[in-house]
């Protein structure tokens, strides 16, 4: 029996009704947060291929430089984490502090190797201890680049006679031009250089605001690149802004008046599934916030992040009675549930199989 049907009939929980909840007519997307990154190392080949075989509809690269200018699949420029770089002895001198967005940082930078050096490294899962699944992958994949991605992309496409969507994000985009490599227009020249990417759809995200605003102004509205506006912690500013010493931070782009502003050059709004349906003080989901509707009126898309199936990061009212640790799959299931409930248009989720799930039989 597939993990799939298993969980069919085990997840009775249906979906609860939501004040003001305005669903809409069509399914939310499936987008695999860095791939099926509860099951595999994230932003490797294989995460993306298990995120497609599970059924997602886009898949997610995070961007960031290497020192020659190439665009590679990192959640960050800090690869500690996330690769085997501190087992080789021949980069040890390039561990340093960094100052990345506001905050210090201690590792291994992308920036500092070329991407030939990159490809000696192989990547490993940076939840080790709660995804053993994963952490059983470490060793086996290269850090992969934009270009690799799309063609494997595009090969999937082939093979299994459907569109996969690509969902990247540009990470650091300010840090990375004070550094002298800017990443907009290697990106759009990546896209460019791709018949699949000509034609497939594209949604670029940033947490940053101008260089969303200079891709928009590069290409008009209503070709296949969507753009979409991350929303980090409501207290704080987007890092062009605060490096330009603005005032505009999260809160105000997620007031009515600043969506508003925010649909003249987005098309999407993501923000943390929380700002969408805070936590209560026990920790259950408590009332929704007005913000799907208010993104709708300002005719923008909602797409949060991020739903993961262990019981650590769920809500309590869907956790299991086993250790945080454990994965409760019908729970993350029943929250995604809650969440399609609002009326999103896609959301993210680390095993797209259960997002899958949650969607199919939502409805």
């Amino acid at each position: 029996m597939t993990r799939r049907a298993a969980l069919g009939s085990a997840i009775a929980l249906g979906v609860a009704s939501t004040a003001g909840a305005a669903p809409s007519a069509k399914k939310p997307l499936v987008f695999a947060h860095r791939g099926a990154s509860a099951l595999r190392p994230e932003h490797t080949l294989g995460a993306y291929a298990k995120a497609i075989a599970d059924g997602a509809d886009f898949i997610e690269p995070d961007l960031v430089s290497t020192k020659d200018g190439v665009l590679v699949a990192r959640h960050e420029n800090n690869i500690v984490e996330t690769t085997d770089v501190a087992d080789h002895p021949e980069f040890a001198s390039r561990r340093t502090t960094k100052t990345i967005d506001g905050e210090p940082q201690t590792g291994w930078f992308t920036e500092d190797f070329t991407l030939a050096e990159l490809k000696t490294l192989r990547a490993k899962e940076r939840l080790g201890a709660i995804r053993p699944e994963s952490r059983s992958y470490d060793g086996q994949f290269q850090v992969v680049t934009l270009d690799e991605v799309i063609d494997f992309a595009a090969a999937e496409a082939a093979a299994r006679g459907r569109t996969i969507g690509l969902v990247p994000e540009l990470k650091h985009s300010t840090y990375f031009a004070g550094v002298g490599l800017p990443v907009e227009d290697r990106f759009l020249a990546v896209l460019a250089a791709h018949a699949y990417t000509r034609r497939a759809p594209v949604q670029l995200q940033s947490f940053e605001v101008a260089n969303l605003r200079y891709v928009r102004g590069k290409l008009p509205k209503g070709g296949n690149l969507r753009l979409v506006q991350l929303i980090g912690d409501p207290s704080q500013k987007p890092a062009d802004v605060a490096k330009a010493g603005g005032a505009l931070d999260y809160r105000t782009m997620v007031s009515p008046a600043g969506l508003r502003e925010m649909a003249r050059y987005a098309d999407i709004v993501a923000p943390n599934t929380r700002m969408l349906i805070p936590l209560a003080a026990d920790g259950r989901l408590g009332t929704p916030t007005t913000l799907v509707a208010d993104a709708h009126a300002a005719g923008l898309e909602v797409c949060p992040w991020t739903f993961r199936p262990e019981n650590r990061f769920l809500a309590a009212d869907f956790r299991s009675t086993a250790g945080p640790d454990a994965r409760h799959d019908a729970g993350s299931v029943a929250e995604m549930r809650r969440y399609i409930a609002l009326g999103v248009d896609s959301f993210f989720t680390d095993d797209p199989a259960l997002g899958r799930l949650a969607v199919d039989g939502a409805r």
